[in-house]
């Protein structure tokens, strides 16, 4: 058996040899790292539009009376606050305060919820999910059914409105529209969401329908400078926008606090949650550790792993992502360090190459549209 045959694969798997896709094994799966080239689709989408599939992302649908309380009781944001059509980032957590995962909660209706997971988690998040199951609710994985693209970037709305007769200004941030035809796409749940730091849609329809939706976005979205991007420019876009991405911000030895996700963290919630004692319990005795944004203004690009050291060459901790910013032609990352350490002007050194460069903790997003 090839490798390729062995790599799962999204209903777009077919299409990628069409636009030149450059596929690689991310996490299991057959995607595309790229395909007219990194830095050519990242400005793509600072300045028009791109075209992402990711449908390799997991989702789980959840019904029933006791489905707002199971999943209250899951996540560490208060979802009690949601109305119907309106989506909300959260984290679950271990009983220790670790981080299971990052995911998105959408109310579909009273008492029908969609979880959209990582791809890389979604057998370990099942399992945990059931293994919490309590009440009248059922857990469904649908992630095989699913297929989800992402339009992201100042053009996305213009270009996504040509397909629909909905009017999607009305669509704000974190909210949705469910049931939308888009030039035949049946049932499409639309949603003002992103991973990017960009303004853009993220779509999910049954996964018969992708072939044929990915090429009226594209041909909807040609003379708007519309383009295909993979994985590489989702990488850099995400991470001057300071998102985390799942196993190197956030992981289970890795808390969501640390991670400086704290804004999907209700401590205060009257409700329960997975990890909330232990979340108290560290955020009142003081974080030992922080994300924090760097800068190296030596030569050379941080890279996840890499040693961070004080001036006087104490480990201090180590770089959870880096990259060559495209936007801002600085080597910037995000580094998981002590927290004494953390203040923006801090002089640090990045071991690249076994080599000590200048590096200084910098505020982050390292980019804000607008």
């Amino acid at each position: 058996m090839s490798t390729k045959t062995a790599l799962k694969q999204t209903p777009l798997f077919e299409t990628y040899g069409k636009y030149g896709a450059k596929v690689i094994d991310f996490g299991g799966w057959a995607l595309p790292v790229q395909f007219s080239g990194i830095l050519e689709e990242h400005e793509t989408v600072r300045t028009k539009a791109g075209l992402f599939d990711v449908s390799h992302m997991g989702e789980v649908l959840v019904e029933g009376k006791d489905a707002e309380s199971y999943i209250d009781f899951l996540v560490t944001n208060d979802v009690t606050k949601l109305s119907i059509n309106q989506a909300q980032y959260c984290a679950m957590c271990y009983p220790d305060g670790g981080t299971v995962d990052d995911l998105l909660v959408y109310k579909l209706e009273d008492e029908k919820y969609l979880l959209v997971i990582n791809a890389a988690n979604i057998e370990k998040d099942f399992e945990w999910m059931q293994k919490q199951a309590k009440g009248e609710m059922t857990l469904q994985n649908i992630s095989n059914e699913i297929a989800q693209l992402a339009i992201q970037g100042p053009k996305a709305e213009g270009i996504l409105q040509k397909l629909t007769d909905i009017n999607l200004s009305e669509i704000g941030s974190f909210t949705f529209a469910q049931h939308v035809d888009l030039d035949g796409a049946k049932d499409v749940l639309v949603s003002r969401t992103g991973y990017t730091g960009e303004d853009g849609f993220e779509l999910y329809f049954s996964a018969d329908q992708a072939p044929a939706l990915w090429e009226k976005l594209l041909e909807a979205g040609s003379e708007d400078g519309l383009k295909p991007c993979g994985l590489g420019a989702r990488d850099t876009l995400r991470l001057e926008a300071k998102l985390s991405l799942y196993g190197q911000e956030l992981a289970s030895d890795i808390n969501p606090l640390e991670a400086g996700i704290g804004f999907a963290v209700k401590l205060k919630k009257e409700s329960d949650f997975i990890g909330k004692s232990a979340l108290i319990a560290q955020k009142e005795a003081g974080l030992k550790r922080k994300i924090v944004g760097i800068e190296v203004t030596g030569r050379g690009i941080p890279r996840h792993g890499y040693k961070v050291v004080s001036e006087a060459g104490e480990e201090l901790g180590v770089v959870t992502s880096g990259t060559q910013s495209p936007s801002l032609k600085k080597s910037i990352g995000l580094a998981l360090i002590a927290a004494e350490y953390a203040e923006i002007g801090t002089p640090l050194k990045v071991e690249i190459r076994n080599k000590l460069i200048d590096a200084v903790v910098v505020k982050a997003p390292f980019y804000k549209r607008g």
